[in-house]
């Protein structure tokens, strides 16, 4: 009798490093490969924002055409279906007798209860899940319940050895579905942002990240990153790998093996360190957002202490839009917005901008950055913002920018804020008052026709 299993992608759009797909090849004499495309994703959520951005629309969609580029070349192909992936996964075991599903974890709470739901509506299929979008496997980790803050993590696991990246399957068991022409059925999305910066030009997909991490490690950028790393702009003042690792173009492990050959090859320092610190970063939100579940989302975060802010619509339309009293935070919306990437340290500035300036709910800049990020990671960008807003992992509780001394420092010119054309003065928070009477006649005008 034919083994036919199932893999589905996800968070994983590669081939190289992903045991998943060895495990199915040498498990199994036909194997369907999946990417659901939930209608939900272009839906509004329950802040009234779309999951994806069409920058994001575009890359995700230069991902899986890569994919299914590379799946061709060892006998497979790519099937996406449009539909939620407990329906379309359900109609394909009973089409072809699927036996055994196949994914990388996912650290997402409604990614785990979708795994969940899926096991429950086929309770005689195997499922097989492991760990290939962080650095070390879940049984590996020194203990049962995530250390508290990042440093206790850090200290407890930065020593841990790290498997070596596999090389890409060279063949694939055969798909037992046709191939379909899914890429020109693709669903129509918005057109992209006209502000275009062609710096910052990001390309999904597999082929391209690999290309972008030999590009790096051949550089001498490694061996300068702590020193440039907090710049505003600039495409060589940062690694730039996390679009693709937010994706699973790039894996993890590849990135810092490559780290690794650098460091042997010339020599390691304090920047090659923090690279790997910043890697460690990223696999503590991973394990975090998997802990703590739907508490990632909560308003309390995860130390039931509610921040004093609300939400004020006028506020948080200035603040996506580029028109708040703050030139800096305008300049790093307007990049947000025109080309899908933020540094880190802009992305600092405006969350602090929005919590602590405007008073607005952080949850709906968490909600805005997961619309329009490239990198986008759910577990790094939730847990970034509880950790600023005050109700996540930092111990020392909120974290308030200076906006002046923030300016002063990484931008004492002007220049990012001239580029953007960010410069607006003397605008007040709010055009109306407490009892919404207006509190500038040509202010209340202004904000009328402030961009949507």
């Amino acid at each position: 009798m034919r083994k036919i299993g199932l893999y589905w992608f996800g968070n994983d759009l590669r081939l190289h490093d992903n045991n998943n797909l060895e495990q199915a090849s040498a498990a199994l004499d036909q194997l369907v490969c999946v990417y659901c495309l939930d209608p939900a994703w272009l839906a509004p959520n329950q802040f009234g924002m779309a999951h994806l951005s069409s920058l994001r629309w575009l890359f995700l969609k230069q991902a899986l055409q890569d994919l299914d580029r590379n799946l061709q070349q060892v006998g497979q192909h790519l099937l996406v279906c449009y539909e939620a992936p407990v329906t379309a996964i359900t109609t394909l075991v009973s089409k072809h007798g699927i036996s055994a599903i196949y994914r990388s974890r996912h650290g997402g709470f409604q990614e785990r209860q979708t795994w969940l739901a899926l096991q429950k509506q086929l309770p005689g299929l195997r499922f097989i899940e492991t760990d290939t979008q962080t650095l070390f496997h879940l049984k590996d980790l020194p203990f049962a319940q995530l250390p508290q803050s990042f440093t206790q993590f850090k200290d407890m696991v930065e020593h841990l050895p790290i498997d070596q990246p596999s090389s890409a399957c060279s063949a694939l068991p055969a798909s037992p579905e046709s191939k379909s022409d899914w890429l020109f059925n693709f669903p129509v999305y918005l057109a992209a942002s006209s502000a275009f910066d062609p710096d910052m030009a990001f390309q999904g997909g597999e082929t391209t990240g690999k290309r972008h991490l030999r590009a790096y490690f051949r550089s001498s950028y490694p061996s300068n990153y702590k020193a440039v790393r907090n710049e505003l702009d600039g495409w060589e003042n940062s690694s730039k790998f996390s679009p693709w690792l937010a994706q699973g173009n790039l894996s993890v492990r590849k990135i810092y093996a490559n780290l690794r050959r650098y460091e042997q090859e010339n020599g390691a320092n304090e920047s090659t360190y923090w690279l790997y610190f910043e890697l460690l970063w990223r696999e503590y939100f991973q394990w975090y957002a998997l802990q703590h579940g739907r508490r990632l989302f909560a308003f309390r975060g995860i130390k039931q202490h509610k921040p004093l802010t609300s939400f004020y619509p006028e506020r948080f339309q200035k603040w996506c839009n580029g028109y708040t009293p703050y030139p800096l935070v305008n300049a790093c919306m307007k990049q947000l917005k025109a080309t899908g990437y933020l540094s880190n340290r802009g992305r600092q500035i405006v969350a602090s901008c929005l919590v602590n300036e405007l008073a607005v709910d952080w949850r709906f800049g968490a909600a805005y950055f997961e619309q329009h990020l490239l990198d986008y990671d759910v577990a790094s960008n939730w847990g970034n913002w509880q950790y600023l807003a005050g109700v996540g992992a930092d111990p020392r509780g909120q974290r308030h920018f200076d906006l002046e001394k923030q300016t002063r420092l990484y931008d004492p010119e002007g220049k990012f804020i001239n580029k953007w054309q960010a410069e607006v003065r003397n605008l007040p928070l709010d055009s109306v008052d407490a009892a919404d009477w207006p509190v500038d006649p040509e202010i209340a005008k202004l904000a009328c026709i402030l961009p949507a």
